[in-house]
């Protein structure tokens, strides 16, 4: 019984660190190519869902609240600069809500899901699969989409029912 928690949290440790490390690569993908704001919300509703447990406690503390107020401030006088309200998703949900999407297959499926709209979304931005116009920077995102629906799927065929 023993070997199965330790795979379980060995599954759920490698979702983690594999979707964020994805979803991180793929918001700079993002930022640098069309700029998309509707992916970047779905990566960072992917992030609130698969971010480690460690990174994600203590953005929830202390930390995220002064990174949080600092956001909002930047916010006040440059905000085409500083969008904040991304960010402070991470620091705002209420905690029965912020455990049960991170702790049960739920935020799973909604990774998987979300993964989903990315591809759909990047298929639409690159022209459809008539127009397939397709460059490194397009290949690169659909790479990371590739790892990310990927770490997702693996969670959810090897996790705990």
């Amino acid at each position: 019984m023993d070997g199965e928690i330790g795979s379980s949290s060995g599954t759920l440790a490698t979702f983690q660190w594999g979707g964020t490390i994805s979803a991180i690569f793929l918001l700079i993908m993002n930022r640098t190519g069309r700029k998309s704001s509707m992916q970047t919300t779905a990566l960072v509703l992917y992030l609130f869902t698969s971010f480690p447990t460690a990174l994600f406690k203590i953005l929830r503390g202390q930390f995220g609240c002064w990174v949080a107020f600092l956001a909002v401030a930047a916010n006040l006088f440059f905000p085409r600069t500083f969008t904040v309200s991304r960010f402070i998703l991470f620091v705002v949900t209420p905690d029965w809500i912020a455990n049960e999407l991170r702790d049960s297959m739920a935020g799973g499926i909604f990774c998987l899901i979300l993964g989903i709209i990315l591809v759909v979304n990047e298929i639409r931005g690159i022209g459809g699969l008539a127009n397939w116009d397709c460059n490194w920077h397009c290949f690169g995102y659909c790479l990371g989409v590739g790892f990310l629906c990927f770490f997702t799927i693996y969670y959810l065929c090897k996790g705990t029912w």
